[in-house]
């Protein structure tokens, strides 16, 4: 039977559960933000250079954002459980794929393309059915739950990409990690299950003197003629992508000389830029829900403004630890300041979604957030390309051998953003009101 058969025996909520299978395969997606990780596994193994090893990368999160768009029409149309067993047979053919090459075109097919548009089909089936099994006024809270996954992924995939990279070599990581997530997401998949109806539904309220009431569900075609789209795609490809640069680097900003090395305090035998991913991935899940909270409490915008505006400046501070003489470049202050990089950038992920099902409807949910994403893979590849770019010095020689550049230019864009936060407010569309 069908996700979206309509029957009039009563549901039993299945909510619990499909929170539960969806926060787990958002567990798996998240193995793209260990790509730092598995990056620098390739410049290790391979001589990659900075340049090649964002292409991958970039290409994966752009491929992520654009395929958003059509899965949520799927997810829409189809239910969450084919959508998302379609992105994970794509992700784990993907790293399989990649398995089998040493190049950057390699691995801009398998990683970039195939795993990305794979993890754009799950993770668009993911949150959907979640928030439909629960009130409004948990919205926030749910999305920050099970988008969560996401983010907090790298607690344990960066160490064990890692490890299996040491153990394997790059080759064999790949293949394990695609076999296993491809198991783990369609099955996980199965378990994905939207309401045949509304549960939450309001009662239709009833018409003006001209008989219009302000519309609830937007089509794709009529959010895009409204201005706060555009305001929203562009924070959010402010703050995603500064966030997603950062990632993308993690691995190498512990290796900037000067600061104390945690590993020789602690005893371990991982590197620190390990060690700073993982704080990144810890902040990045709980900034999901923690912005969750805070924008069912006090209001999206307030929440959203405050968490960009937080974001520049501490992307401004780890321009300050790129030098060997700051004091900013400590390892325990680098984890803290990754930590809290990690939590901004999660809120983008949840606080956006939330606006987009306040703003437009739960009835197109899936396809109108898929069409503000994009911002998300646009933002995240324009601003990891010139973080490349800038330490390879294309950018100017004056900006060779650090990530400052590609920095100073997020933290403007983060200020801009805020900017616009304070703005926002509900489109007031109207609509005939239903037939008595």
């Amino acid at each position: 039977m069908s996700d979206q058969d309509l029957s009039t025996t009563p549901e039993t909520n299945h909510g619990v559960r499909v929170v539960c299978a969806a926060l787990g395969i958002n567990l798996a997606l998240g193995i793209l933000y260990t790509w730092s990780v598995i990056g620098g596994g390739a410049v290790k193994e391979w001589g990659w250079s900075a340049s090649d090893k964002a292409w991958p990368y970039a290409v994966a999160c752009l491929a992520f954002c654009l395929i958003m768009v059509p899965a949520g029409r799927m997810q829409d149309k189809m239910g969450p459980r084919i959508v998302a067993s379609l992105g994970g047979v794509l992700v784990g053919v993907g790293m399989i794929v990649a398995s089998f090459t040493t190049t950057p075109m390699g691995y801009i097919i398998g990683f970039g393309i195939l795993a990305g548009s794979g993890i754009g089909f799950a993770y668009s089936s993911a949150t959907p059915p979640s928030v439909k099994w629960f009130p409004p006024a948990k919205t926030g809270l749910i999305a920050g739950i099970v988008v969560s996954g996401f983010g907090l992924a790298s607690v344990y995939a960066a160490p064990l990409a890692k490890w299996l990279i040491e153990e394997y070599q790059m080759a064999g990581a790949m293949r394990i990690l695609g076999v296993a997530f491809l198991v783990i997401v369609v099955g996980l998949a199965q378990l994905l299950k939207a309401p045949k109806k509304p549960l939450f539904a309001a009662k239709a309220p009833a018409g003006d003197a001209t008989g219009q009431i302000k519309k609830e569900n937007f089509i794709p075609s009529e959010i895009v003629k409204t201005w706060q789209f555009y305001a929203l795609w562009f924070m959010c490809a402010c703050g995603s992508g500064a966030g997603l640069m950062i990632i993308s680097v993690a691995m190498q900003l512990g290796k900037s000389g000067g600061g104390t090395n945690l590993l020789d305090i602690l005893g371990m035998t991982v590197e620190v830029g390990t060690i700073l991913v993982v704080s990144l991935a810890i902040g990045n899940g709980g900034g999901r829900i923690l912005a969750g909270m805070l924008s069912d409490k006090f209001g999206r915008k307030v929440t959203l403004a405050g968490f960009l505006i937080f974001q520049a400046v501490l992307v401004f501070l780890l321009t300050m630890a790129q030098t060997a003489d700051s004091p900013l470049n400590n390892t325990w202050v680098l984890m803290i300041i990754i930590a809290l990089v990690g939590a901004n950038y999660g809120s983008n992920l949840t606080l956006f979604p939330a606006f987009s099902k306040d703003y437009y409807g739960l009835k197109n949910f899936g396809v109108n957030y898929g069409l503000v994403f994009t911002s998300w893979g646009i933002g995240g590849f324009m601003l990891a390309k010139l973080a490349g770019w800038a330490k390879d010095g294309m950018i100017g020689e004056r900006w060779a051998g650090s990530y400052d550049f590609a920095f100073y230019t997020s933290a403007v864009l983060l200020v801009l953003a805020a900017v616009v936060a304070f703005m926002m407010k509900a489109p007031h569309h109207t609509e005939d009101a239903p037939a008595e």
